[in-house]
């Protein structure tokens, strides 16, 4: 029998908890679940539903989120969700993007790059003025190889812009996102990313289980 191979790895979760506390883009739909049967009530199981944006939580859009010709969610790969990935972290003012002059002392080591903002700090609690990324940082991520960027906000794009710039430039380049993760105890450097989409037929997004594996022997 082979060993697994969590064995000698530390796993991270990096997904918030989602519920009806769980904050959302204003005017968005928040989660609810409804409970149709109740084993404290004397059914025989427990059965429930739930409605809820797909944005919600740790996410990943899929290009028919800012695409019209994009494809959903159901038809991506999984590839670009699974695999060596690199945590970087920045300090920035209130509402900034991410620039390539703030990661300008970073060598990109990983084909999926999540960015540490702490701009974001409590998934329960909105604010506006979060940290996102910027076309020019996204131009020079995918000359790299990089194929997924992530970040510790709801969105890759600041709240109030309609223009999607961000998005836009990940469309171009073909690259996939991951946001509304939570990096908080998670120190910069490499690790193996797990943050599967389900497989929801025309979604414009998914809500993922994202998590982190940290070998044991692994020097950053």
């Amino acid at each position: 029998m082979k060993e697994s191979i969590f064995k000698s790895h530390r796993l991270i979760d990096i997904s918030p908890i989602v519920g009806p506390q769980t904050a959302v883009f204003p005017g968005d739909t928040p989660f609810r679940r409804t409970v149709a049967l109740d084993m404290d009530s004397g059914d025989n199981l427990t059965l429930s539903s739930i409605q809820t944006t797909v944005h919600i939580g740790a996410h990943t859009d899929a290009p028919n989120h800012y695409s019209s010709q994009g494809p959903g969610i159901d038809c991506v790969s999984l590839e670009p969700y699974f695999g060596l990935c690199q945590v970087i972290e920045v300090s920035l003012r209130p509402s900034e993007r991410i620039r390539p002059e703030h990661i300008v002392k970073q060598k990109i080591r990983a084909p999926r790059v999540l960015f540490k903002t702490l701009s974001f700090p409590d998934p329960n609690q909105w604010n506006n003025d979060f940290n996102s990324l910027s076309p020019e940082l996204i131009e020079l991520l995918a000359e790299q190889g990089v194929k997924l960027v992530g970040i510790d906000t709801p969105s890759v794009d600041p709240a109030d812009d309609k223009i999607l710039e961000s998005h836009n430039c990940i469309l171009k380049k073909d690259l996939r996102i991951l946001e509304g993760i939570i990096l908080t105890d998670v120190s910069e450097g490499l690790y193996e990313l797990m943050a599967l989409p389900l497989k929801i037929e025309g979604a414009d997004a998914s809500p993922v289980r994202a998590v982190l594996l940290e070998s044991q022997t692994n020097v950053r």
